[in-house]
């Protein structure tokens, strides 16, 4: 095995043994190119790029005052002056990193989908390349984006039709998902013999297929961690404030769309990776019904992994889902989505008039301030302002009240049962074992008691704890620790290594089939990884889900399961269309600053929601902006961490690692999200409540610091 010293100071990184390399790559570096770019011819009338909507988009087309090729130059110069650097690297992109206060760049897409002599005219550096191991790249078969754009107006020219619902519709599309045309290492600077793979990822196919153009790869927490940076495409910024967190695993398709690199991207979320990235940029984003989109192609497939679009509409996402959702055999799951889509476009219910009808439940349990702190409640004042519109707009209100708890009689009175062996495990003082560990009593009668009168039963039982911190809750962490106490801890606290991780790593890498990247073990022996006391590194989450040697899911599929029944008979007793809550109390913290301590069940980042990591549909829409935040440092009486020491998360989780102190009120003008939450397959109705709200409030407005180009810039 090839040992790869700590090296920060060549050229930024460290040399890539047994792949090619740039000739140069330092020189090439330096090198200020002198071609200018290609402006975009200018487009008739008045259309302007900025928060276009594929309607608007599409009717420009039709009306012949833009073309296909000109929407993708107008995005191009807009990354030429918006995706720079996010942070100062003084030890290239591999090492510690400071913010920079209004930066000029958000550094939200790692590969651009060009050529090489595209790239180089418009004064894009080789690190952005469609691929890294093919420097030729001239394979007719895969036309990059500005070709891709040239083939959608020779066909309108040609039959003055739109070839599909996403005619000249540009995505990034997060890393974690395969395409032919780019390379393809979920943020990963590990030495493949071929960095792109030789299939697309379904959804990919049916993009492609609708006319979309695919113009960037987007940066993403690498192996999609929750930390926002990765050894290949380094740090990224929030547009809202260059300083603070993006939104954890898929910010760059997030940022991407808040500061209109793109019209749309596509994000993935294990526990909050659509969501997360929309709330934080002001954004819409549908983490839809696990099974509605295949997931085929996307890089550690698992079983709480879902693909969602983001967009700066409801009405786009709608769209976008339209195209991608349905049934495909390359992923079993999406079988359950057979007549289960609706007979209409998803995108016929973005606009009602009225949500007279609908009850919406309200999950107070993510709103109580006295269980929090000062961090959490300017974001619950908004949505409580929200949910007033909601009111107005005609829907009835299914409310607990301050302090009251929309779930928790229905958690108590099902888990016990549905739990069974891995509950009592939890509670020996009412399930007592022997020193074999065999039961003392009758465990069955036990439950049976307890079934008959819930209040009996021990525990905590708020969704907090059913599916609240880390997403999973603290209840999903017991019961998989109580299914398999021996099992060695996987990357994520809170999780048991059972296995999942390593097959879905080794099954991706088998079917890709690159010559020197084979196995999991290879990603983290042959790779690159940054090192920053401010981040932690992915490194040794690999290394640990490399343990396992069984393949055990039972704990987590009962406890989906579990979940699962506990809110179908909810939202059957309370007969309820949708529920609401914030998408996270906490406004995004400083990147290199400490997480908000977690406390109550409340995380450093989002909320699990009402099922959302066990398959339940969820829409994040944008419900305000906050006026102040209070952030967390290192607390300064503290002794000085220990050499080696490196935070758990500079985007979720690691805060207890650490003493800390709050500091604030600091003034701050950030994005505040709503989530909408319902039952598998009710996309339908949580578009509608989603659209109704949108349209009577306009929430979302474009970070001013990445406004027009030619326009003044906020400061």
């Amino acid at each position: 095995m090839n040992i790869i010293t700590r090296d920060w100071l060549l050229c930024g990184r460290i040399s890539r043994p047994r792949r090619p390399v740039l000739a140069s790559v330092c020189a090439l570096a330096a090198v200020i190119l002198t071609s200018v770019a290609p402006a975009a011819p200018a487009a008739s009338g008045t259309f302007h790029i900025e928060e276009a909507t594929i309607a608007d988009i599409q009717k420009a087309i039709l009306a012949k005052q833009v073309t296909a090729t000109q929407i993708v130059k107008l995005y191009l110069e807009r990354i030429q002056a918006y995706n720079g650097p996010a942070v100062k690297e003084p030890y290239g992109i591999l090492g510690p990193v400071t913010t920079i206060p209004h930066a000029k760049g958000i550094n939200a897409l790692s590969t651009l989908n060009l050529r090489p002599a595209a790239r180089k005219q418009w004064g894009f550096d080789d690190h952005h390349a469609r691929s890294m191991t093919d420097l030729v790249d001239n394979d007719p078969n895969l036309p990059d984006a500005l070709e891709a754009a040239a083939q959608l107006d020779a066909e309108f020219a040609k039959t003055g039709k739109l070839v599909g619902p996403l005619h000249g519709i540009v995505f990034a599309l997060k890393d974690q998902y395969c395409t032919i045309d780019m390379r393809s290492t979920s943020g990963a600077d590990a030495f493949y013999a071929n960095d792109r793979p030789p299939f697309d990822s379904t959804f990919v196919k049916r993009l492609r297929a609708a006319g979309a153009i695919i113009l960037a790869k987007a940066n993403l927490s690498e192996y999609a961690d929750g930390i926002p940076r990765s050894s290949f495409g380094g740090t990224f910024a929030n547009p809202y404030d260059t300083e603070r967190n993006p939104g954890v695993s898929s910010a760059g398709s997030g940022t991407a769309v808040a500061a209109n690199l793109v019209t749309c991207a596509i994000a993935e979320e294990t526990g909050g990776s659509i969501r997360g990235p929309a709330e934080r940029n002001a954004c819409v984003g549908i983490a839809g019904t696990e099974e509605l989109v295949p997931r085929f192609g996307m890089i550690q497939q698992g079983i709480q992994t879902r693909v969602g679009p983001i967009a700066r509409t409801v009405e786009d996402c709608a769209r976008i889902l339209q195209v991608i959702a349905g049934f495909d055999s390359s992923d079993p799951l999406s079988a359950f989505a057979v007549g289960r889509l609706p007979k209409d476009p998803y995108q016929t219910f973005a606009h009602p008039q009225s949500l007279k009808g609908m009850r919406i439940g309200v999950i107070r349990e993510y709103m109580d301030k006295k269980l929090f702190s000062k961090a959490d409640e300017e974001s619950i004042d908004i949505i409580d302002r929200a949910i007033d519109e909601l009111k107005k707009l005609g829907a009835t209100i299914v409310d607990p009240g301050e302090g009251g708890e929309l779930f928790t009689k229905y958690i108590r009175s099902l888990e016990p049962m549905l739990l069974n062996s891995a509950y009592t495990k939890q509670h020996p003082e009412m399930f007592p074992v022997d020193a074999e560990g065999k039961p003392v009593g009758d465990h069955l009668a036990t439950l049976i008691d307890l079934a008959m009168d819930p209040s009996k039963a021990p525990g905590n039982f708020t969704l907090r704890d059913l599916s609240g911190a880390g997403g999973g809750g603290r209840r999903a962490a017991a019961a998989a620790a109580a299914a398999d106490p021996s099992a060695p801890a996987a990357a994520a606290p809170g999780f048991m290594n059972n296995g999942e991780a390593r097959y879905e790593y080794n099954v991706w890498l088998r079917l890709r089939g690159d010559a020197n990247i084979k196995t999991l073990t290879d990603l983290y022996t042959k790779a690159n990884f940054y090192t920053d006391p401010n981040f932690g590194t992915q490194k040794n989450s690999l290394m640990n889900s490399d343990k396992a040697r069984v393949l055990d899911t039972a704990a987590r599929m009962q406890m989906r399961f579990a979940v699962q029944q506990i809110l179908m008979m909810a939202y059957a007793d309370m007969n309820l269309d949708a529920v609401v809550s914030p998408t996270t109390n906490l406004p995004p913290q400083k990147l290199t600053n400490p997480s908000e301590p977690t406390v109550n069940g409340r995380g450093a980042t989002l909320w699990g929601g009402p099922g959302l990591t066990q398959g339940f549909p969820c829409i994040t829409v944008p419900a305000g902006f906050t006026t102040h935040v209070y952030d967390r440092i290192r607390d300064p009486k503290a002794p000085p961490p220990a050499p080696g020491w490196a935070r758990g998360g500079g985007g979720g989780g690691g805060a207890e690692q650490e003493p800390t102190v709050m500091v604030g009120p600091v003034p701050a003008v950030l994005p505040v999200g709503m989530d909408i939450c319902g039952r598998p397959f009710s996309e339908p109705t949580l578009i509608a409540i989603a659209g109704a709200f949108e349209d009577a409030t306009h929430h979302r407005h474009p970070p001013p610091d990445f406004g027009a180009l030619g326009a003044p810039q906020a400061q």
